[in-house]
């Protein structure tokens, strides 16, 4: 059982510094955007690589940060369900979701993504527009990223039930625990 704490904290801290690490690119995605507008509108030119540029910052950033969203349960759930259910009723459900939809489902996105990435290295692909910017397989490659923090991020949420329904929740530190109803707490902050 502390195998599968230390597994659970080790992915929950892998994805926390992730997610606080490629949140900034939301910064950057703005800040090279305003520069876009402003060239455009006021300068009456455009860059097409600066335009690119944002987008993959955007697309980097949203698939970084993917697992570190579900380690906070900020994807979208049907809540009117989930929420009031008893902990042992939410660790069976994260359970039979991690094993027969997310699992699965990241398994699909690694293997289609991995014949696009290794692809996209071997052309040393870059963007399709002329003047874009170079390096798209860089960004191609937030592909297996995205699987990769998912998938282990999962695996976290299925011990973590494993650990509910054999009564054991108590070995986890608070802020890995269920969230009750009621809490103002999200699961997975770090305190």
């Amino acid at each position: 059982m502390r195998l599968l704490v230390g597994f659970i904290r080790l992915v929950g801290g892998l994805n926390w510094i992730v997610g606080q690490t490629l949140s900034w690119l939301a910064l950057g995605t703005v800040l090279v955007c305003f520069t876009v507008v402003v060239q455009r509108y006021v300068f009456h030119t455009s860059m097409i690589w600066l335009q690119d540029l944002y987008v993959w910052l955007a697309g980097a950033m949203f698939t970084g940060v993917a697992g570190f969203a579900l380690l906070r349960n900020d994807h979208v759930r049907v809540d009117i369900f989930y929420r009031p259910w008893p902990v042992r009723r939410k660790a069976i459900a994260d359970l039979f979701g991690v094993v027969f939809f997310l699992l699965p489902f990241m398994y699909v996105v690694w293997t289609y993504g991995w014949v696009n990435v290794t692809r996209s290295w071997g052309l040393r692909e870059g963007s399709g527009n002329i003047g874009g910017m170079p390096g798209l397989f860089i960004l191609k490659s937030f592909i297996l990223v995205f699987a990769v923090l998912i998938a282990l991020q999962g695996l976290a949420m299925a011990a973590r039930a494993i650990l509910v329904l054999a009564g054991r929740e108590e070995m986890l530190p608070e802020h890995l625990r269920y969230q009750r109803d009621g809490d103002a707490h999200h699961a997975g902050e770090i305190a």
